[in-house]
Formats: C-alpha cells, structure tokens, sequence
C-alpha cells in the first residue's frame, strides 16, 4: 500500500515555489520520489528543486513555457501561485491583476502543458483554492472571485481533459508572507484561531500530504474534487465566546 503513494520516477512542475505553499508543496513532492521543477517570478525554488523564472501575469510567458523545459512528460502539475493584492486607488485593476495570476494563469499553463500531460499515463493536475472559493471575506472580492473561479475550472477541466485527473486543494488559514499581516496582529490571530476546529492556524506544510496524495495513484480514481484543508473553518458553523 505505501508503494501507491510514492512519486518515484514522476515529473512534476510546481508555480508559486518559491516560498509559502508553493514551496512546501515542491519540496514535498521532491521527498516523495518526483522530480520537481519549481516556477517562480523570482526563479528560485527550495533545496533539491530546479528553478525556472517565469511571470505568470504574462500569457505569451505561459505559453512558451514548455519550451523551456527538458521533460518528455508532465506527471503532475500544481497550480499553487496566489497573488493578493492590498487595496489601491484603481480597484478594477486590483480585480485584473488579481484575476490574472490567481485564475488566467493556472487555465493558460494547463493549456500549454497539455501535450506534455497527455504524455503521462499518471497526469494529475492539482489547483490550490482556497476557503475564499466557497465562503465569502471582506475587502478582497478579486480573490475570493479567483479562487472560486478556480474551484470551477477544476470541476471544467476534470470533465474536459479526462483521464488526466483534475482536483484542487483549499488551504483555511495558513502562516505565509499573504496572512503575516493577521498572524502578526494578536486579535486577528485569535480570532482566525478559534475559526478552527482544531485551534491553530495552518502550516504550509500542513498542504503536502493532501497534495501528494492527489499526485499519486492512491488517488487514481479521485477527480474533479475540492479538499479542504482547513483545520475545519468551513465546517464550524458557530465560534463561540
């Protein structure tokens, strides 16, 4: 049974990997046997993972993506880039901007990659959500329209691009540079605390075993999911006190 876990011999590309989510999920899926090449705008990528720099904001960038790169086949892709943007003057380019990284780009790198996917007799394709994609949060309607957008075009794509199995992973609150504002500030981080069902805030870490498990083929008859991972913020239906 732990055999059907293991990534050995995998191909796998990994957005958003250099910090955060994106780099825990790189890194984990390198532990679990895959080869990883981690994208990034600022090219860099954890110990063990290949970098490659790419502007996800640019489609002509996405596109051109496979030409870059020295696999033969893509096993696994994950979508973990986010982008959140504080509020600004011009708020339908917030919108834009927050649109097109956090939704465009996963639809534009899934395209170019497929002929690559198609190659694999394992493809899996995994999207980082979001709690956003289900609930509704103030202040940012750009990424909670993303990430639900996303939730959709992974239901989309499990129908679309079948066998390639298509699933998305929503993380509740977790300690990266996106929330350090919240972690940091005692009252926000006790009230998303006690959001939880389990009372803490989640690790980036806390996403990997989920990941792997949709990469792998423990999963093989897993598609067209939403698993949240959320420390059970989406199930609590009362915070009391």
């Amino acid at each position: 049974m732990p055999d059907s876990f293991s990534l050995s011999g995998r191909t796998a590309l990994v957005t958003g990997a250099s910090r955060g989510i994106g780099a825990a999920l790189a890194e984990g899926l390198a532990r679990a046997g895959a080869q990883v090449m981690g994208v990034s705008r600022s090219g860099t990528a954890p110990n063990g993972v290949a970098a490659i720099a790419l502007d996800l904001a640019d489609p002509k960038a996405c596109a051109a993506l496979p030409t870059r790169l020295d696999f033969s086949r893509l096993d696994i892709l994950v979508n973990a880039a986010g982008l959140s943007l504080p509020p600004g003057a011009d708020e339908l380019e917030r919108f834009r901007q927050t649109l097109a990284v956090d939704l465009m780009a996963p639809y534009a790198l899934t395209q170019a990659l497929l002929p690559l996917l198609r190659a694999s007799a394992h493809a899996s394709v995994i999207n980082i959500t979001s709690i956003n994609a289900r609930m509704g949060f103030p202040g940012n309607p750009g990424y909670v329209a993303a990430k639900a957008g996303l939730a959709g075009l992974t239901r989309a794509l499990a129908v679309d691009l079948a066998p390639i199995r298509v699933n998305a992973v929503a993380p509740g609150y977790v300690h990266t540079d996106m929330t350090a504002k919240s972690h940091a500030d005692a009252g926000m981080h006790e009230q998303r605390r006690r959001h939880t069902l389990l009372g803490r805030w989640g690790r980036p870490d806390d996403m990997v075993g989920t990941v792997v498990f949709l990469a792998s083929d423990a999963a093989a008859y897993v598609t067209g999911q939403e698993i949240f991972v959320d420390g059970g913020w989406t199930v609590n239906g009362l915070v009391q006190g």
